[in-house]
């Protein structure tokens, strides 16, 4: 309990103070873009009942994750770059760890279901509504609203117990990480159980997305040149969504582990913040833009509200989905 009355500061923004206001002006693009852009594809899918297929639902609650995430750590970033102090309290500190443990957690999982999504729509296109039910996609969501509460709560309940003897953190947000790096002292079992949930909520997820690519790669290697173009299409923005977030993770991870001092602070920012800012600038993009069926019902949109001009809606073209397509049965 004597944890509740204790604050941290957050050093990293000391040395943005004399251009806070154009961090500011930044940050505040970057999230008002991100919602958007997120509330834009959201709105589309909700709207559109030939869009309400399990891969855009799953689009849909990756939004929301990225809308969830934008707001708990850009908002206080944009507050903290106009405040006199930099101090954040230990309970601000443990619900913030809440919601970006929760993101990492839940954008892996979606990525991994859509893989599995894409595996069943192109190896099984025949069969793809039985297998990818109304049913099974309900309990799936429902699994991805319980699955991230498993990991914080066991950093919650261990992170808890410690006492702390530092008051800084590095960065301009919460990690357990730099929580850790504060304490009087950490308990042996505390980085054994830190490198153990790594694999286990972190491993399944590998391995469902690699099983899924293999598959599907096994799959069209028989398959027309234009049923693998097909394909390629079907997948490149779930790729590219991968990639985007394996990319973040990985600069954060790397932050934690070497000693980068040596580095410009904008740069560090950068590559701090970039796990949780980027992918939702570029996920709608990629599923909004990057499928065709979204993408007709986008520009249509825009041209019933004048933005785009009417000519436009000529040009605009559905192109089938792969499942629909019986040429490429596998």
């Amino acid at each position: 309990m004597e944890n509740t009355t204790l604050t941290f500061t957050l050093t990293a923004f000391a040395s943005l103070q004399k251009y806070k206001h154009v961090w500011f002006l930044f940050f505040f693009t970057l999230y008002v873009t991100a919602m958007f852009l997120n509330l834009l594809l959201v709105s589309v899918i909700h709207q559109n009942n030939q869009l309400h297929q399990p891969m855009n639902i799953f689009a849909c609650i990756l939004c929301i994750n990225e809308i969830c995430v934008c707001t708990a750590l850009l908002i206080p970033v944009m507050i903290f770059l106009l405040s006199k102090t930099h101090e954040i309290s230990v309970n601000w500190c443990i619900t913030q760890l809440f919601f970006l443990h929760s993101y990492a957690t839940s954008e892996f999982t979606i990525l991994a279901l859509m893989g599995y999504d894409r595996y069943v729509a192109i190896c099984y296109p025949l069969h793809y509504h039985a297998i990818m039910t109304q049913s099974k996609v309900n309990k799936l969501v429902a699994f991805l609203g319980l699955y991230p509460f498993i990991p914080y709560a066991c950093f919650y309940s261990t992170t808890l117990q410690l006492s702390f003897c530092g008051k800084e953190i590095v960065k301009m947000y919460c990690l357990n990480m730099e929580l850790l790096k504060n304490a009087c002292s950490v308990p042996s079992y505390q980085s054994i159980l830190g490198l153990a949930l790594v694999p286990v909520m972190n491993g399944p997820q590998l391995i469902m997305i690699f099983y899924s690519y293999v598959q599907i790669l096994r799959v069209t290697n028989k398959v027309s040149k234009r049923c693998q173009v097909s394909a390629l299409k079907t997948c490149l923005p779930h790729l590219c969504s991968i990639c985007n977030f394996s990319i973040g993770a990985f600069f954060e991870i790397a932050q934690n582990r070497i000693d980068m001092s040596h580095v410009a602070i904008e740069a560090r920012i950068f590559l701090s913040m970039y796990f949780a800012v980027i992918p939702p600038v570029a996920n709608p993009l990629l599923y909004g833009l990057g499928t065709s069926l979204v993408r007709v019902q986008i520009i249509k949109l825009c041209i019933r509200y004048k933005i785009l001009p009417s000519k436009k809606a000529k040009k605009v073209i559905p192109t089938e989905t792969l499942t629909s397509n019986k040429h490429c049965v596998c």
